[in-house]
């Protein structure tokens, strides 16, 4: 993987909320939009990401993770890959407060995840971890000028805020950098369905399939690199 340093960007605080599947997520003041849906962020995190990847059924799987945000997407895939070997290479250009995200997910089962504790511990600075089973490297930088390491990803979690609000990470260009980042065979997916994203992937030669989204979303995309 690349080995970069950068500094910490300042730190945010948004207010909690609670959405329908008694997981929490938070308000960002700075997108004007919530971290996970308020139908189930919890929910969200493992249909969409760890289950619409096939990271569950990975034997060995590498996850590329553009959004950190509250870390919901990366304790799904810890619940969902145990016992088999993760590595997961994840980016946040603006990460919130330590306080609010213990506050967040102090009543989640994965909170006592020997790597969410140490993730915790070290908040606020780039987290690189490597215990038994999991491999964790969190950079708190902005993806979109990162150098992406090439053909390692099984998975690409594309979870950034939506392309209103956000759009660099939904950039054709962008979109093209993390087709590149795929292994062959490996997926992407995104709970964003919107028409652009799915003609920016199709141009980055990934296929392209829309898939019935969890409660409140009609439809999220999944897509495939050619092996």
């Amino acid at each position: 993987m690349p080995d970069l340093e950068p500094s910490a960007p300042e730190i945010s605080a948004p207010e909690i909320l609670s959405t329908a599947d008694g997981s929490l997520s938070a308000h960002s003041a700075r997108y004007g939009q919530s971290y996970g849906s308020h139908f189930g962020a919890a929910t969200q995190a493992r249909q969409v990401f760890a289950e619409g990847s096939s990271t569950h059924l990975h034997p060995a799987p590498r996850v590329l993770e553009v959004g950190f945000g509250l870390g919901q997407n990366f304790r799904a895939t810890l619940a969902a890959t145990a016992g088999r070997p993760l590595h997961y290479l994840a980016y946040e250009f603006d990460p919130v407060a330590a306080t609010l995200l213990r506050e967040v997910t102090a009543s989640d089962p994965l909170a006592a995840h020997p790597a969410w504790a140490a993730l915790l511990e070290g908040w606020g600075q780039p987290v690189r971890l490597n215990q038994p089973g999991v491999t964790l490297d969190l950079r708190l930088e902005d993806v979109t000028l990162a150098v992406l390491p090439r053909d390692w990803a099984s998975a690409v979690y594309l979870d950034g805020f939506s392309p209103g609000v956000n759009p660099e990470v939904w950039s054709p260009e962008f979109l093209g950098r993390l087709a590149d980042a795929l292994q062959p065979g490996g997926v992407l997916v995104t709970y964003s369905a919107a028409g652009h994203v799915r003609r920016g992937l199709r141009a980055a030669g990934l296929s392209v399939e829309r898939l019935p989204g969890p409660a409140g979303k009609r439809e999220v995309l999944r897509a495939v690199k050619g092996g």
